[in-house]
């Protein structure tokens, strides 16, 4: 009886393992990952969060905060060199790749801004935001491609749904900003959170892509 009951249980035991081996690998819980990816991910959408101190801390004036704020949006915005590492490298390399830069681009930013570091020239600040916005662009290919891969007989809906995640995800990192920080809108705080945040985020779900 107790041979019989330990069969039953190691049986069970391999069945569950299966069951969950296969949820993990399977392209709805990928789906899932892709979706907390990108709902962390829209750092380009709160950079009014921090931009006016930046202007303050820096003494820029608004011409030059301007010219950061494109710089942002073409760091965001232009990821043709993502797409070719895509061609070579599998999906956790170019969301490893996300991961550094933004973690590099944002902690320099936030270094500067709280004078850890000699005040940088306004070429190196828009090199930051560059590279720390670009993290989008490594995010969007190395998440959003495959699973449109695993969707093929619904490419627009799977688009349309992740595409707006990225949009909400400014909405989700303004509130977790001020869940964690309270109605303190100093740059240092909000510059921080964007840094780890979404670098975490990609780090956790990247081999799940």
């Amino acid at each position: 009886m107790a041979i019989d009951s330990s069969h039953h249980f190691d049986g069970y035991c391999s069945r569950a393992r299966r069951f969950t081996l296969q949820l993990l690998e399977g392209r709805f819980f990928m789906a899932f990952t892709t979706i907390i990816i990108l709902t962390f991910i829209g750092t380009s959408y709160i950079f009014s969060l921090y931009s006016s101190d930046i202007k303050t801390t820096l003494g820029y004036d608004q011409a030059t905060l301007n010219l950061l704020g494109f710089f942002k949006d073409l760091g965001a915005y232009v990821s043709v060199h993502a797409g070719l590492i895509m061609e070579v490298a599998p999906p956790w390399v170019i969301l490893s790749i996300g991961t550094m830069i933004n973690l590099f681009g944002y902690i320099m930013i936030w270094l500067s801004v709280t004078h850890k570091i000699a005040r940088p020239s306004v070429w190196l600040m828009c090199l930051y935001i560059i590279i720390g916005a670009n993290s989008l662009g490594f995010a969007n290919t190395g998440a959003i491609v495959p699973c449109i891969k695993n969707f093929p007989e619904n490419r627009g809906v799977v688009i349309g749904i992740l595409k707006s995640y990225i949009g909400l995800g400014g909405a989700v990192m303004a509130q977790l900003y001020h869940a964690l920080y309270g109605n303190d809108t100093t740059a240092d705080g909000v510059i921080l959170l964007v840094a780890w945040v979404p670098a975490l985020t990609l780090l956790l779900f990247a081999f799940s892509v």
